[in-house]
């Protein structure tokens, strides 16, 4: 908290004289994302009176997220034909510069950056920094800014908050510490349970089960790693998802889910295993073709594909077959994928 209060000051030093702010968040924000948002509105209009504005790109897919931004009733932004430079402040929350993965604008460098990944170069340039990735969530950092402003999250707030915790960190099993479970301690009394029940029961379409079906029918296990294609989407949001519950399997170490959405080629990858972090499998993934990044059991990635023509986007899926693989499975050039879920045992059928 000392740290905190330090960066407190420094904030309020870039706060001033400002009255408009963009907050941009990644392109299919979460739900850290969209509660570190709604904290650092209410941080800054309660320190500066300073009027935010919330924009990403892509889309909120997941039944969760799209329950979280219902019951905070949030107005987000369309990047498209907004004025970047008409906001006094932007301010990036849990996404950096040039991650690939948010609506900034290239050439343009934000204010504000505070975030949970791994500290980028060009993030350094920024006039305020705050990268803690040791932290499970960037809702961690808010509630620890909150605290030491002295303001008291409301219910919806300290609900989001709580949520962004438990849902980066897996209920605190994943890349958690200490802050963490302080936060989500100090969260809990004033959080809002019965909505919190409802969120992570949100409702989903049915088009989510064809696309479960789909990615557990592509599903190849290679030794104790499994690989699996989602084809073409329009909820980006299921990459990680499906990802998430195929590293559930108990012979399951490594997992790949991959898909494409619009002009680009996404990668999720989850993993049981210490060394190699996933962060460091997906960077290998996409190399110079792309961008990624994460933790040490859970990252994402995303490759440029426009123009790609079939057989350029069948070489594609190899190389990233082969990359993944290179990396959990070092002697991997003789094994035979064989299907998850094989042929179903007809006497099980009633």
């Amino acid at each position: 908290m000392e740290n905190t209060t330090k960066k407190l000051r420094r904030l309020a030093d870039v706060l001033k004289n400002c009255s408009t702010a963009l907050l941009v968040l990644q392109d299919n924000p979460d739900p850290d994302a969209l509660a570190s948002a709604i904290a650092f509105r209410k941080l800054t209009n309660t320190l500066a009176g300073i009027q935010c504005s919330i924009a990403h790109g892509g889309t909120i897919g997941r039944a969760e997220n799209r329950a979280l931004v219902k019951y905070l009733q949030l107005n987000l932004r369309n990047p498209q034909g907004l004025d970047f430079s008409s906001f006094d402040l932007i301010a990036l929350l849990d996404t950096q510069p040039h991650t690939g993965n948010n609506c900034l604008p290239a050439g343009m460098e934000p204010d504000i950056v505070i975030d949970h990944h791994r500290c980028r170069p060009e993030t350094r340039h920024c006039r305020f920094t705050d990268i803690r990735s040791g932290y499970g969530s960037t809702s961690t950092i808010m509630s620890e800014y909150l605290e030491a402003a002295g303001i008291s999250p409301e219910p919806s707030i300290a609900t989001a908050l709580l949520y962004g915790i438990r849902s980066d960190t897996q209920d605190l099993g994943r890349d958690t510490t200490a802050a963490d479970i302080m936060a989500l301690t100090k969260l809990y009394p004033q959080a809002n349970k019965r909505i919190l029940s409802q969120i992570q029961r949100g409702s989903v379409q049915r088009d989510y089960f064809r696309m479960l079906s789909v990615a557990f029918a592509n599903a190849c296990v290679y030794s104790n790693a499994v690989i699996t294609c989602l084809y073409r989407i329009d909820n980006p949001d299921m990459i990680g998802e499906v990802a998430d519950l195929l590293i559930r399997d108990e012979q399951t170490e490594w997992c790949l889910c991959y898909g494409f959405y619009e002009d680009k080629m996404l990668l999720s990858v989850r993993t049981e295993i210490e060394s190699p972090s996933a962060e460091k499998i997906i960077k290998h993934i996409v190399a110079r073709r792309g961008t990624g990044g994460g933790h040490n059991s859970y990252a994402g990635g995303q490759i440029p594909v426009e123009h790609f023509s079939d057989k350029d986007l069948a070489r594609l899926q190899n190389t990233v077959k082969k990359a993944f693989l290179e990396m959990v499975l070092p002697d991997s050039n003789n094994l035979q994928p064989r299907p998850l879920l094989g042929s179903v045992d007809k006497d099980l059928i009633i």
